[in-house]
């Protein structure tokens, strides 16, 4: 089955380039896609301009048509295939998300359960993989033996590598999103020195997860459905953001037609750095800077001084101007754990919560839309429940994997896909002849 194209771009007409050196003219097409901004078509610029943009960041460019995210900054609005996330939360699950995401609609009972059973099928990893996790310090970071072991299995699963059939992409995609928790749980498991977990088939995609990770071959254990349920809707809130460093990474390197396990780990690599798929694990780590509630004062004092280079993790976001419409839902998510596990006198936890009230309330913050986001929510729903920080962005990988196949799919199936070689502003010295040593 493959995603339904239901929408394409139109054309909004032409713009009109004029180069005031020269007092050339030139015209640019216009496109307008199924909601968002009208986009200046720039592909035949070099060619009959001899010029091209210059676009650090990629701040005011789009990189590819896609059907699949939606985000609205001003409006606080994310679309996965047109449905708002505040509702796929409310009302779907990770699997009916994942359904949604590849093949552009919400599935059938009959489809539902088709892919839950492939998935379910596939979470296994081979047995020489887990060979590989001895080869790491038990001190390693999670998201590098991730980077490790993800890239590894296209050693392992090569029967499928044909990128250019659909079908073939399809069962490449289901196997990594099957296969990622096995991996993560086993990152994590193997820092603290305990045995691997296998996975059951008899649980749910969140449920097996806590299962890998807290279960011991010691006694039962037994998913608290209040934290399945915080996890469900963590892996839907972060299953696809648009073009966010990490995707983007991720159709970069499928562009030159590497193989799809080397793809996600690139993707994983990206998503690794602070700035992205770290800031969860930055906004405890500021927490422990802080360190009591009698210094949430002088927190608050330098993070409104603009000469202070300390900022408040988890507060605000780049896109999104009003409020991060995920931020909402694991709010009401957050207070369900902290009361699940009679969460009361933790210090970092306490910490959390007078800030949110701080940054709710505070005219400063207020003014300055600094509200908490969702790396500040999930911070605190994951410390609670014992996970570590470090495994925070690992958590993100696992949800993330699902929107990065879909996107890296979506890119192999586009016959306009071409390997991507963005262009730069050359400030270096011009030619000049090489001089001989003895004359420097």
């Amino acid at each position: 089955m493959a995603a339904k194209a239901t929408t394409t771009r139109e054309s909004a007409g032409t713009v009109t380039l004029t180069v005031d050196a020269t007092g050339e003219s030139f015209t640019l097409p216009l496109h307008r896609g199924s909601v968002g901004p009208t986009v200046f078509d720039i592909r035949k610029l070099y060619a009959e301009t001899g010029m091209f943009t210059f676009d650090p960041a990629f701040m005011s460019t789009a990189s590819c048509e896609s059907r699949i995210t939606f985000i609205d900054g001003e409006q606080g609005l994310l679309l996965y295939r047109g449905y708002p996330i505040e509702e796929l939360a409310e009302h779907s699950n990770f699997m009916e998300v994942t359904h949604l995401l590849l093949y552009g609609e919400l599935p059938t009972k009959r489809e539902l359960d088709a892919l839950t059973n492939n998935i379910t099928g596939h979470t296994m990893i081979h047995e020489q993989l887990t060979q590989l996790f001895r080869g790491f310090r038990r001190d390693a970071h999670p998201m590098a033996i991730m980077v490790g072991v993800v890239g590894a299995m296209s050693a392992f699963y090569h029967d499928h590598h044909d990128i250019y059939d659909s079908g073939e992409r399809m069962i490449a995609a289901l196997r990594l999103i099957a296969k990622i928790p096995t991996i993560a749980a086993m990152a994590y498991k193997y820092s603290i020195g305990q045995p691997f977990v296998y996975p059951r088939n008899d649980l749910g995609y969140a449920e097996n997860f806590l299962h890998m990770m807290f279960s011991v071959p010691a006694e039962e254990y037994v998913v608290n459905p209040v934290l399945a349920r915080a996890i469900d809707d963590i892996f839907i809130l972060h299953a696809d953001h648009e073009q966010n460093a990490s995707t983007s990474t991720v159709r970069l390197a499928g562009s030159s037609g590497a193989n799809p396990f080397a793809c996600i780990a690139a993707g994983i690599a990206c998503l690794w750095g602070p700035a992205h798929g770290g800031a969860n694990e930055a906004v405890l780590s500021m927490l422990g800077e802080i360190g009591s509630r009698d210094r949430i004062p002088e927190f608050i004092a330098r993070a409104k001084d603009k000469d202070d280079p300390f900022r408040l993790m988890g507060f605000g976001h780049r896109v999104y101007k009003n409020f991060d419409p995920r931020a909402n839902v694991l709010r009401t998510r957050a207070h369900e754990v902290l009361e699940t596990l009679g969460i009361r006198d933790d210090q970092l936890l306490d910490l959390a919560m007078e800030l949110e009230r701080i940054a709710l309330e505070d005219e400063y913050f207020v003014k300055r839309r600094l509200y908490p986001n969702i790396d500040f929510y999930s911070g605190i729903i994951l410390q609670a429940m014992g996970i570590p920080p470090s495994l925070f962005t690992v958590l993100f990988a696992i949800a993330r994997t699902v929107g990065w196949c879909a996107q890296w799919a979506e890119m192999m199936g586009d016959p306009s896909q071409k390997i991507g070689r963005p262009r730069q502003l050359y400030t270096g010295e011009p030619q000049r002849p090489y001089v001989p040593i003895d004359q420097r």
